[in-house]
Order: C-alpha cells, then sequence, then structure tokens
C-alpha cells in the first residue's frame, strides 16, 4: 500500500552516536496544499539555512514584516515552561529578523482547568501551544475557534507550504481538507527505518557513583533489583546531608503514574496488541508480579512517601540534589538536573542502564516520538494580526528558524566548520553545566521548541553535551515507531467516556497496590479495580483501541 511517509531515497542519512548529521525530511517536496503552484517554482531555502533563495518563487512573508513591530501573545499549557522573551540572544536574533515579540503565557496551576476556562470564555490568546492528544486540541477546531493555517497562507504567506513536512501536513489535515495545527518533535516511520540514532524519551536512570559503588549490579531481575536498592541504602543512607530516595517517580496524577505504568510495562515489553485485538497491558502476568516487588520493597521502607505526593518542581529539586538511587523518568525532562549534577562532580550524574525485564529476559521495547510529534500549535480566531502569526509560524518552522532556534545566532554562538556546527567555548561550557543561565544570556538549544523540527537538526552535526550524551544513546537500540498505538478518543464518546472513569480509578488503585500491607491485599485491590472497569463496560474500549489501531494502521502503510 502507497504511504504518506515515503519519504525522498536521495535525501539519505548518515548518523553516528556522537555527531549527529541530517536524517530523512521532507523539506522540497511537493506541498499537497500547493496545487497552485509547479514543482519548478517553489521556494527553496539554500543549504546553509541563511534564509536567501534562489529560483522563482514566492516572497517570505517575515522579511516583509520585519520593520513592523508587533506583539503577539502565545500561551503554552504546561506550568513548568519559563523561558522568557527579549533578553537572550536568540530571541532578539528573531525580532530582529520578523518584527515580532512574544509575550508567552502559562498557567498558574491546572493546565486543563486553564484551557477549559479560555475555551468556555472565549479568551484565547494569539497563538496556543498544547499536547496533540488533549482533547482541548479538539474541542478548539469544533469550536470554530482557530484558523485553518492553509487558508491563512493562502491569504497572506504562501511561503509556509514550502516549510511544513508535506508528511506531516497530511497527517494533520482533517475531513475538510484543512490543517489546523503544525506538530513539534514529528517523527515518520520512515525516520526510524533510515537513522539509527532516534532515541526514546523513557529510561531506567541510576546514580552513577552509587551505582558503580555498589558493583554495577544486574537489576533486570527481581532479585537483583531488590539487592542493588538494599545495597544502595545500606552504603549511602545519605546524599548530601539529605536521606536517600531509593526508589524515585515521576508524578502520581488522577490517572496513575508513568514510572509505575507506562514506563515499567515498556521495559517489560508488555505489547499493545495480540493476535490482531489490542492487548490489556495492565492485566499482564510480569507487569503484575513487578508491581507485587515494587510492594515488597514499600512494605520495607523502600518507597518512601515523597514519590507520592511530590509535583514535578519537587522532583527536579531532588534530581538536581541527586536524591534519587534509581527511577524510570523522562531523560529529556531531567537534563537541566543533570546539567547541575554534571558540574557538582561528574561521576554523580545519572545514567541510563538495564532495568527490569520480563520474565523471558526479552529487552525492553521503547516509543519513540511519532509523527503525532509532541504538542501541536494553532492560531486563535481572536488573534489581532493572523498575517503576521502565519508568517511568524513560517519562520518558525524553516529551516533558517529551526537552524537559530537550534544552534544559535552565527558568528556569535557557533560556526559551521566543515558543515559541523561547532559551539564556542563559552557558550559550550555553559550549556554543559547551567541551562537556566544559558537560556537567559543565549536561548537555543530549543529553549524554544513550540515547533521544533528534530530530524531537521540533525542535520547540522551538533556534539551532543557530556552531560545527556549516554542517556540519549542508551535507548538508541531499543526505540521503535508506535504511532499506530496512539489511539485517541473523540471528545464525549462511550469510549472516551468509560476511558476517562477508569483512568480515574486507576490513579487511585495505583498507589494502594503499592502500599498495601500483604501480596493478599495487593490481590483483593487489583481484583475491585478489574471489576470495576468492567462495570464500567471497559471491554468496549479495548474494541475502540483495536478499531483504531487498525485504522491507523492503514493509514500508516502498515497494514498487513
Amino acid at each position: 500500500m502507497k504511504t504518506y511517509f515515503q519519504k525522498a531515497a536521495a535525501l539519505g542519512c548518515f548518523c553516528v552516536a556522537v555527531t549527529l548529521t541530517a536524517c530523512g525530511g521532507g523539506q522540497g517536496l511537493q506541498s499537497d496544499f500547493n496545487d497552485t503552484k509547479t514543482k519548478d517554482t517553489k521556494t527553496k531555502e539554500t543549504e546553509n539555512g541563511s534564509g536567501e533563495t534562489k529560483g522563482d518563487f514566492p516572497a517570505m512573508a517575515w522579511e516583509a514584516y520585519a520593520d513592523t513591530p508587533v506583539d503577539l501573545d502565545w500561551y503554552v499549557n504546561f506550568s513548568w515552561f519559563e523561558t522568557g522573551w527579549g533578553e537572550n540572544m536568540v530571541s532578539r536574533k528573531i525580532t530582529e529578523e520578523t518584527g515580532v515579540s512574544v509575550n508567552f503565557i502559562t498557567p498558574a496551576g491546572s493546565e486543563t482547568e486553564k484551557m477549559n476556562s479560555m475555551i468556555a470564555s472565549d479568551t484565547l490568546p494569539d497563538i496556543i501551544t498544547l499536547g496533540w492528544w488533549e482533547t482541548q486540541a479538539q474541542q478548539m477546531v469544533e469550536y470554530d475557534m482557530v484558523y485553518a493555517l492553509n487558508e491563512l497562507a493562502d491569504q497572506y504567506d504562501p511561503y509556509f507550504y514550502e516549510v511544513i513536512d508535506p508528511d506531516t501536513a497530511s497527517w494533520y489535515t482533517k475531513e475538510d481538507g484543512n490543517i489546523y495545527c503544525y506538530p513539534s518533535s514529528s517523527y515518520t516511520p520512515a525516520d526510524y527505518e533510515t537513522c539509527d540514532n532516534i532515541g526514546s524519551n523513557e529510561n531506567f536512570l541510576v546514580r552513577k557513583d552509587i551505582y558503580e559503588a555498589i558493583g554495577s549490579p544486574d537489576m533486570t531481575t527481581p532479585e537483583g533489583f531488590c539487592h542493588a536498592v538494599k545495597e544502595a541504602v545500606r552504603l549511602f543512607p545519605e546524599v548530601e546531608g539529605y536521606p536517600l530516595i531509593p526508589i524515585g517517580a515521576d508524578e502520581f496524577r488522577w490517572d496513575g503514574c508513568n514510572s509505575f505504568d507506562k514506563y515499567l510495562k515498556d521495559f517489560l515489553a508488555v505489547p499493545n496488541e495480540k493476535d490482531g485485538k489490542a492487548y490489556d497491558r495492565t492485566l499482564d502476568e510480569d507487569y503484575i508480579a513487578w508491581l507485587k516487588v515494587f510492594r515488597q520493597l514499600a512494605e520495607e521502607g523502600y518507597l518512601v512517601n515523597d514519590i507520592f505526593v511530590d509535583r514535578r518542581t519537587q522532583i527536579e529539586e531532588k534530581l538536581a540534589r541527586g536524591r534519587y538511587f534509581c527511577m524510570f523518568y523522562q531523560g529529556q525532562d531531567m537534563l537541566d538536573q543533570q546539567k547541575t549534577r554534571y558540574k557538582e562532580d561528574p561521576d554523580s550524574v545519572y545514567i541510563a542502564v538495564e532495568g527490569p525485564k520480563n520474565s523471558r529476559g526479552d529487552d525492553p521495547v521503547l516509543p519513540g516520538t511519532s509523527i503525532n510529534g509532541w504538542t501541536v500549535t494553532f492560531i486563535s480566531k481572536n488573534c489581532r494580526n493572523p498575517e503576521r502569526a502565519i508568517a511568524f509560524l513560517s519562520y518558525l518552522i524553516s529551516e533558517h528558524g529551526q537552524k537559530l532556534i537550534y544552534l544559535g545566532v552565527e558568528g556569535e554562538m557557533y560556526d559551521m566548520v566543515d558543515g559541523t556546527a561547532v559551539l564556542y567555548p563559552k557558550v559550550q561550557q555553559l550549556l554543559d553545566t547551567d541551562r537556566e543561565e544559558y537560556d537567559r544570556i543565549y536561548g537555543a538549544d530549543d529553549a524554544y521548541w513550540m515547533l521544533q523540527d528534530n530530524v531537521m537538526q540533525m542535520k547540522w552535526g551538533r556534539a551532543l553535551p557530556d552531560a545527556e550524551r549516554q542517556i540519549k544513546e542508551w535507548s538508541y537500540p531499543y526505540s521503535y515507531y508506535a504511532g499506530q498505538y496512539e489511539v485517541n478518543y473523540a471528545s464525549g464518546t462511550e469510549a472516551a467516556n468509560i476511558n476517562a472513569k477508569v483512568q480515574q480509578v486507576w490513579g487511585k488503585t495505583l498507589p494502594q497496590l503499592l502500599l498495601a500491607d500483604s501480596e493478599e491485599e495487593f490481590d483483593r485491590i487489583f481484583q475491585e479495580f478489574v471489576e470495576k472497569r468492567a462495570s464500567y463496560g471497559y471491554e468496549k474500549v479495548l474494541e475502540e483501541n483495536t478499531r483504531q489501531i487498525a485504522l491507523l494502521k492503514e493509514k500508516l502503510g502498515m497494514a498487513e
């Protein structure tokens, strides 16, 4: 079956572990929307990403607006995002080239409540970025609150068609023929086939010095895992004046905890489907067995109360102090804290190692980012200057914009040497040791990640910083494309309502399982959960999952 995702073979890819080169990429391919232009008259940027162009092509709107200042309000639906605009070198350069100054807005509390409130009151700001999976992303389109980007491009900025990836654009095109948002960090199945340096954000991490001090033990079996945790506490009851936290975790939220749910299942290679049907991963025997291992460790005092109540801010503080011995966590999300550890003592950083495995000893199967990407960005119909907003998005998506937000200002922060970006020593040193200060002064390395194109950025060959290299590279052999399993329930449907109720019950059940007084108590709690979700009609959720997986496979060209 012909798919959206057969990329030009001539682009190829040469990827090595430390110095990264371009992999795949859809730049220069005919846009599905750009029917009025021929391939010979398409806009193409120069290879060095300077923004200079050649041939017969439409003008870049952002250049025309550069001398006309405008302010755009940009809502980012993540409370932890704190990077400002106008002080660092990158944002100043972007404003100089586009005339746009950005006022970032983030939620002070619940992201969901903030988005719901803005939708209900029709107070969406100019630009909105949120997770692709969030129900509000669909609601904004259904309620006619956001522009179709292609219609804005038709009216104000045809250059948009020249910089978007046609595969990604096709994926995000709705049944009405419009594309309402554009993603960050989007990878196609073809990218995984042509590149061997695409990793997963899921890691099992240990503090390097403690792990090595206890003999770098095998932690893949229940026996080895328990022994390692107990040895770590025995030899290092405190770190830097604080009690060692034997086992860390991501936040416990209303619907569960990634560390003891999705990440654990993926490390145990629990399948997403069996015999053509969606697999009930929570009932997997290996998964239940490992939950009981953690329950036993909790009974013995090795799951401390902190992990059940800490929010991301507290987790980051404890990571920066190196207080955890081991944890399932998002490797990319702790790199700032990793750099703090690296600056303090390179031996005290966290490293990725083999974590719990299933009873067969299978390698982990870790999902990487899919064509859905991570976040999606919209332009609101409340936008006072939609022509500037679409031109600004085109600028950021373009090779010129990507090079700026990833590498920084050429000649002031880095030089290109034989096709590879070489950061100036003072820039590299700050990036390696103090991300907060780096963002304040320089603001590159995807500090403004809302439209980042990771595949494009690979072509510039910048070496990974020492503090993050091992964590990123460790997952390369185990990562795979899993977009066919990213089911998304339409808001208000029966499956969506049932799944939400089940997830809410699971969010309460998971900590109860881990803190159960005995294995018998664990079994009782687990059985109650299974019976309760059955009473909600959970079988309909599994049926919907099966249906969506089949459709996604067909769209991705994976159908057998």
